[in-house]
């Protein structure tokens, strides 16, 4: 269910969103309120969880891992479900895992250093999970990665 966001909690969405180490008091000047009210509000935004934290982003590429893969996989056993992500969340070359409508049960995102690499991981890894099939797609880069277009919210009451 939408969380429903007021002109103040839209405002500090935009600005935590183009950087999410901006200071409190710069969000409070900006925003015309107290460092605390700003505190409050990211509290109650990150409770709700319109918030999800914020966080470093590494660079696979920078650390040796040079291939990037999706591979949608078909379970022999869909009742498995639960369990194969139990798995897969032990395989820490798996950075995304997604129950999906189409030709695949689940669509995973993989990091490996290359594609020999990555071949190890879909044998002796992702094989014995009890999958019927897999197809996989490699990445030649991203020609770019970014959140929902936060300044494009609604702005009516503001």
């Amino acid at each position: 269910m939408a969380h429903q966001l007021d002109s103040l909690d839209k405002k500090i969405l935009r600005m935590v969103a183009k950087d999410a180490r901006v200071p409190f008091l710069e969000v409070a000047r900006e925003c015309n309120v107290s460092g605390a009210a700003i505190h409050q509000r990211i509290q109650k935004l990150t409770s709700s969880g319109v918030l999800k934290g914020s966080q470093f982003i590494i660079d696979p590429e920078k650390i040796g891992y040079e291939t990037c893969a999706y591979i949608g996989l078909n379970l022999k056993d869909p009742e498995k479900f639960d369990s194969v992500v139990q798995a897969l969340l032990e395989i820490p070359e798996v950075v995304e895992c997604h129950y999906t409508t189409g030709d695949y049960d689940m669509f995973i995102k993989i990091y490996a250093m290359n594609n020999h690499h990555l071949l190890n991981i879909i044998h002796d890894k992702l094989q014995p999970l009890g999958l019927s099939r897999s197809e996989t797609i490699i990445s030649f880069g991203s020609a770019f990665n970014r959140q929902l277009p936060v300044d494009d919210f609604p702005q009516e009451d503001e």
